[in-house]
């Protein structure tokens, strides 16, 4: 017996030898050890390979059998010699022992416990694996290599992992019996701990299931309940031989490992004064792999490298740096936000434009967060979480649009947490200057730069002029080159001349060519600025963009160069351009704009606003692929997702009727050339003699500089930044308010801007107001001998400032939703729509009449009690259909916005948006940017109510129409629509194919993916699961947060024993 069991201890610890565990991956082994442990390891393997054919030899291939009786073959014997059998007499020895111990203590028991059990029945584990120390570990090989194998009798051969554990927890039981005078004798009890270090991980987990089970038997003395160990033995090896056996990757690990220590000796390097900036500016080479891998990114470009290795950069002084379009600036800003994320080990926020341009963005990066371990967040439209979840371990990286940007800082400011902000990227900086979103980036910045003296700022722009009042407003310094990968030559059209625009020249420009196509008398009529001539140069070999005015200029134009390109056209790329419309038709339930379906077998399409989201996607991929060569489109293609092309037109020097200005101009033209494809871009404006004076001066005049908004937007602006810095506490009295305001970009201007009142009346002038409006107190306080003035937010202050509400709007939205809680109609949908469509599209609503007139007939009874409530009547919309004189005053606004709850209310119901826009004769476009001003709206709303009591019972109702409004879509693809980049149409494809979850996406593999979905190019189906993956991730870990926190001791718990001791 004790020489079988010799045998079987040391066949399962040369098996173990080859089992990665969690300790082993926790220390990093030099090359030299790396390399011996590898060369032990081969000659294990011979030796194991060696056995496994003497143990063969003679024996007859077994037939497979499903059936579970047999499945165990010679192992599932239970004669009296075999093992289980002799484990069965050793239970028996066991439970007398117990009942012995009951009554005598005595050291003969003890020692027949600790030592006969222990030599009979232990399965000895190798340490020594992972101490990386060869002459232990040469010492144990030797050990296990002098034992001869023989056929037939290593009954453990090939004995799954958990039977392995299953003897050491036989083997704890046992050595419980003496813990006691064991641990006084010789310490014998320290065995466990060694197994705890060595197994894996989900190991671990069954050894304490079975050492919890131990315990219990232990403590019952009835012997006749007692499940027998061949029960147990064979019940686990049944489970065994039908589960899947963990595979353990040990280079994956090790690659892992490595990863973890490049990263630490990147962060000495960045934290140390060194010039040396490792092997890629201070960051693991992985990073630098991963750029080749993804980007197809190999090199940096000069001005890059001079901009990373700037000292301002390395002191982590704040910087904004200005290039032409395409120069290469999001690069340098990742590499930057990589350094703070990985290194520093502090959260990173990204402020962009556009919420299609933080989606693009997200599946950009998602492949990099996967890899390097940590997490992208998208905080755009009514997604986001406030505060965002606080990560002990991996760090955030938060990509938002301007908006949802400042409230995340709000958040964060409010929880005390704003330090955990490393760095502040802003992507188009010289929106600062924009309106109302141009106030709340400077207010985001403004809170940023008072109340975290260690976050970094890096702005970027290619249309920057006054630079220097923006420097002085971040404290920063400023790098500019003019560089471009690819060389811009702009030209200019009157009539059939194009001209070089010539800087050199006195005139501003010099002659280049006339233009030479044959143009019939039809086609001169049709197409009087000859663009066909300009597109067919270049078209289809490589792209073109057309700018126009209007959308509807947009569409025409397209039409146009189609009725006059020849049939080769339709033969370019056939096969690809019939999916696309196919592809088109089923995002749109069959529908197909007549437009695209006459202009995308030439390879042509339109680009506006008023396509779908869906339809936008599409198109630009095909126009990035090559199956689409030609785009008409307004100006908004120039500041959205990037579409380079050969050559850029512009159809006129105006956007509408307004004439275009040099930074619209510059980021038009900016589009031309395409790194690593054109050798050169070309730029040519359309002009009309009367034009040419104010054209000639806008291609040599400087940048438009951009000026401060905070205070012409009044409500947005001003009012909005004093309600928040009240309500976070940042200052609270007049003096505090006043300093603050004179570290924004507005008093930096101030002089300029300026001309009737001075700062600090505007500041008083301003806090008056919100006093008045009800959204602030005044009080005054005695300090100093002087009166101070202080104020404190109201309720209604607080819900206006947490739900970033328009400050014009909040008392008009308290009115509705108090109006609605006396009679709230929750038969349909359709007075909570009303309730959250937003205040600011209703000016801009003209309804059609006779359209309102018929939807308003097919109410319900309770739909039509909504429209009651809120005061409008069907005969007051049937007489406005017929043109009658009305004599009732009825609220515009109220009639208008309910005009816009219809169109979103058969929106939910129907969920095609096609027709939708059929029934109320809207562009598709403007019905979706509808729905996503009502869902952002919604969830404005429902921060609104949660500050505030009375409105409790719309907290819940909001919480589900919010995500109606999000989706809009049937409920089984809201968990596909999550993922970012996964639009409706695409969802439905998922869906269809089988991928109907978060986590078949997220372990779905691209390959298939690319055959089984049609139109999903390769790197569309990495970024989808790469981005599905980071979300699945994102959720395990804030639930993991989330029970840590639970299961956490208070800090502020009372201390029993203090307090019974104070008491006495």
């Amino acid at each position: 017996m004790e020489e079988g069991c010799s045998r079987i201890r040391r066949r399962v610890s040369v098996r173990k030898r080859n089992r990665p565990s969690l300790a082993s991956t926790s220390a990093i082994p030099s090359a030299a050890q790396l390399q011996s442990r590898d060369e032990q390891e081969e000659k294990e393997e011979e030796m194991v390979a060696r056995s496994r054919r003497r143990k063969t030899v003679g024996v007859q291939p077994v037939e497979h059998n499903d059936s579970e009786e047999d499945m165990f073959g010679g192992y599932d014997s239970f004669t009296e010699n075999s093992f289980l059998a002799q484990v069965d007499d050793l239970e028996q020895k066991y439970i007398q022992l117990s009942e012995q111990r009951k009554h005598a203590t005595d050291f003969a028991t003890e020692d027949f416990c600790s030592e006969s059990i222990k030599n009979k029945l232990s399965v000895t584990t190798v340490s020594n694996f992972t101490e990386y120390k060869s002459d232990e570990h040469t010492e144990n090989q030797t050990e296990h290599e002098d034992v001869p194998v023989e056929p037939g009798t290593d009954v453990l051969y090939d004995l799954p992992s958990s039977q392995v554990l299953y003897f050491e927890n036989l083997q704890n039981s046992s050595n419980d019996l003496g813990d006691q005078l064991t641990e006084k004798r010789d310490g014998s009890s320290s065995f466990p701990n060694t197994v705890n270090e060595e197994l894996s991980h989900n190991c671990i987990k069954q050894q304490q299931q079975n050492d919890g089970s131990s315990s219990k038997v232990r403590s019952n003395s009835d012997t006749s309940r007692r499940k027998s160990i061949k029960d147990h033995l064979k019940s686990a090896m049944t489970g065994n031989a039908k589960a899947q056996t963990p595979i353990f990757s040990r280079s994956k690990q090790l690659k892992e490992t490595l990863l973890s220590e490049e990263i630490n000796v990147a962060k000495k390097t960045i934290e140390s004064s060194s010039d040396d900036l490792g092997p890629f500016y201070s960051l693991p080479s992985k990073v630098r792999d991963l750029y080749v891998q993804f980007k197809g990114i190999e090199k940096l470009y000069e001005w890059q490298h001079t901009c990373l290795t700037l000292s301002s950069v390395q002191e982590r002084k704040n910087l904004i740096y200005s290039l032409p379009t395409s120069g290469g600036k999001t690069l340098v800003a990742e590499i930057l936000m990589l350094q703070e994320l990985l290194c520093r080990r502090k959260d990173v926020l990204m402020i962009l434009p556009y919420v299609a341009i933080v989606q693009e963005k997200i599946s950009g990066l998602s492949s990099f967060a996967i890899e390097l371990g940590f997490f992208v967040e998208e905080y755009a439209g009514s997604k986001g979480r406030f505060p965002p979840i606080k990560r002990r371990e991996k760090k955030s990286l938060y990509i938002a649009t301007i908006e949802k940007a400042h409230s995340l800082v709000n958040s964060l400011i409010e929880t005390g947490r704003i330090d955990s902000l490393g760095l502040v990227v802003v992507d188009e900086l010289h929106m600062i200057g924009e309106g109302s979103r141009g106030a709340i980036l400077e207010m985001t910045l403004a809170k940023i730069l008072y109340t975290s003296k260690t976050t970094q700022i890096i702005g970027m722009s290619a249309t920057l002029n006054n630079v220097e009042d923006l420097q002085q407003f971040l404290q920063a310094e400023y790098y500019t080159s003019q560089f471009r990968p690819v060389e811009l030559k702009e030209y200019l059209k009157i009539n059939d001349t194009i001209y070089e625009v010539d800087s050199k020249a006195d005139s501003g420009m010099t002659f280049s060519r006339l233009l030479n196509y044959k143009y019939s008398d039809t086609l001169k009529k049709m197409d009087p600025d000859r663009l066909v001539a300009l597109v067919t140069e270049v078209i289809p070999n490589y792209s073109c963009l057309v700018f126009c005015p209007s959308k509807k200029n947009c569409e025409n134009v397209a039409e146009m160069i189609c009725k006059f390109l020849s049939k080769e056209y339709l033969k370019q790329r056939e096969k690809e351009k019939c999916e696309l419309i196919k592809n088109l038709r089923n995002m749109s339930s069959g529908n197909l704009c007549p437009v695209l379906k006459r202009t995308i077998p030439f390879g042509v399409a339109y680009h506006h606003s008023g396509l779908t989201n869906d339809e936008r996607r599409l198109l630009e991929e095909a126009y990035s692929t090559g199956t689409l060569c030609l785009f008409t489109c307004t100006s908004t293609l120039a500041a959205g997702v990037n579409l380079p092309a050969r050559r850029v037109i512009l159809r006129a020097p105006y956007v509408a009727k307004e004439f275009l200005k040099r930074n619209q101009y510059k980021q038009m033209i900016g589009r031309a050339g395409r790194a690593g494809i054109d050798t050169i871009g070309e730029s040519i404006l359309i002009l009309q003699e009367k034009d040419k004076q104010q054209v000639l001066e806008l291609i040599s005049r400087p940048l438009e500089n951009c000026y401060s908004c905070l205070v012409q937007e009044f409500t947005k602006g001003i009012q909005t930044l004093f309600l928040s810095l009240i309500g976070l506490k940042i200052a609270t009295n007049l003096d505090d308010i006043y300093h603050f305001m004179n570290g924004t970009f507005f008093a930096v201007q101030q002089n300029t801007l300026l001309k009737e009142k001075s700062l600090w009346e505007i500041t008083v002038e301003s806090l008056g107001y919100l006093t008045e409006k009800g959204l602030l107190q005044k009080y005054t306080v005695l300090s100093e001998e002087e009166l101070q003035y202080n104020f404190r937010i109201t309720k209604l202050g607080r819900a206006s400032f947490k739900g970033t509400i328009d400050l014009a709007y909040c008392d008009i939205l308290y009115r509705d939703l108090k109006k609605g809680l006396e009679g709230l109609v929750l038969e349909s949908l359709l007075h909570l729509i009303y309730l959250t469509t937003p205040y600011d599209l209703v000016s801009q609503c003209d309804p059609d009449w006779m359209i309102y007139f018929r939807q308003f007939s097919q109410l319900s009874p309770a739909e039509q009690n909504v429209a009651a409530l809120l005061g409008v009547s069907e005969s007051f919309i049937g007489k406005k259909a017929s043109g009658q004189a009305i004599r009732k005053k009825v609220d515009k606004d109220i009639v208008n916005r309910l005009y816009l709850s219809f169109v979103l209310y058969a929106l939910l119901k129907e969920t095609n948006i096609w027709s939708v826009s059929e029934k109320f004769n809207m562009s598709r476009g403007y019905i979706q940017n509808l729905l996503m001003g009502a869902a952002s709206f919604s969830s404005c709303v429902l921060h609104f109510c949660e500050e505030l009591e009375e409105f409790w019972v719309y907290r819940a109702l909001l919480v589900e129409l919010t995500k109606k409004l999000t989706y809009c879509v049937k409920a089984e693809l809201i968990p596909l629509m999550e993922v970012t980049g996964v639009l409706e149409g695409r969802a439905k494809q998922l869906y269809n194919a089988g991928y109907k979850s978060l986590m078949h996406l997220a372990n779905a593999n691209p390959e298939v993916l690319i055959r089984t979905i049609d139109h999903l190019s390769r790197r569309q189906a990495k970024q989808i699961v790469s981005s599905a993956k980071m979300l699945l991730h994102e959720k395990a870990e804030a639930l993991q947060e989330e029970v840590e926190e639970l299961l956490r001791l208070p800090s502020d718990l009372p201390d029993v024993e203090a307090s019974s001791s104070e008491k006495a």
